[in-house]
């Protein structure tokens, strides 16, 4: 659509969509339309590198469905911002405004409520630590997650140490035929920079010593106070990703609604040329 001459006593000599604006906005959404084939790519691959039983075990909990759905939902929401732009198409240029609004706003929601309702935002990561733990073995993804964290923030278990008797293997219960009865995963060991052979069997028996014995040998404190400990002590850095996160939906936001209203200015303008270039007396 190119520039026009603006209605008589308008006070807008010329009405036009802003090619800038416009390829912006196609730029901005063809970048995050990569990114969300790349998520589905690497979502469907890990996916399928799985066992069929294993993909049935734990889905709730599966980061190779979640990259899925999350790339999913993003390729359709900037597929609509990247053909909008391009067609000039109001509806799915609000379609694509109307997305990242409420994706937004329910980023914003769930800040304040975790930050309000702390207590019961524990409950709810305890919980899922806790089923994390108890389908350990059963998700090759989960389980790398979880030493990942256990290794990373000195932790073992949700709570504590023995918390991994809820899962199957580790059970200390005297009918579990389990060789890694009452014991606990290598990423629990705290390892000693000057041994030159790692002894990977350091878990076994551990959840049979007390408290201050298994300390000598292991992490016993649990990773949800190792993590909201870390939490505590990085709030700027949350707040940063969380502002890095916010900026480029705002802006989408911004610029779509001005490609909008520069759009339906636009129409606007060439019903109103056509009427009046149908009525010779007007």
């Amino acid at each position: 659509m190119g520039g026009r001459r603006g209605a008589p006593g308008s006070g807008d000599d010329y009405s036009f969509v802003s090619p800038v604006v416009k390829y912006l906005v196609f730029l901005f959404n063809f970048i995050f339309w990569i990114i969300s084939l790349v998520m589905v790519g690497i979502g469907v691959y890990a996916r399928m590198m799985k066992h069929a039983e294993a993909a049935l075990a734990c889905l709730a909990v599966d980061p190779a469905i979640m990259l899925m759905v999350v790339g999913i939902l993003m390729f359709i929401i900037t597929f609509c911002g990247c053909v909008g732009s391009l067609r000039e198409n109001i509806c799915l240029l609000q379609t694509f405004c109307i997305c990242l609004t409420v994706i937004f706003l329910l980023q914003l929601t769930a800040g304040i409520l975790g930050f309000v309702f702390s207590d019961k935002a524990r409950n709810r990561v305890t919980e899922m630590i806790n089923n994390a733990v108890i389908h350990y073995r059963e998700d090759i993804d989960l389980q790398n997650l979880i030493d990942f964290g256990q290794k990373e923030f000195g932790c073992c278990g949700g709570v504590t140490y023995t918390d991994w008797s809820q899962n199957m293997y580790f059970n200390c219960s005297l009918d579990n035929p389990s060789r890694e009865r009452c014991s606990v995963p290598f990423s629990c060991c705290i390892l000693s920079k000057d041994k030159e052979v790692i002894n990977t069997m350091c878990g076994q028996g551990m959840q049979n010593l007390e408290y201050i014995e298994a300390g000598d040998h292991i992490y016993t404190n649990g990773c949800i106070d190792k993590l909201v400990n870390w939490i505590h002590s990085n709030l700027f850095l949350l707040g940063g990703i969380a502002l890095g996160l916010a900026i480029p939906q705002l802006v989408g936001i911004l610029l779509s609604q001005i490609l909008i209203n520069q759009i339906k200015d636009q129409i606007k303008l060439q019903n109103y040329n056509l009427k009046h270039s149908s009525d010779p007396w007007s």
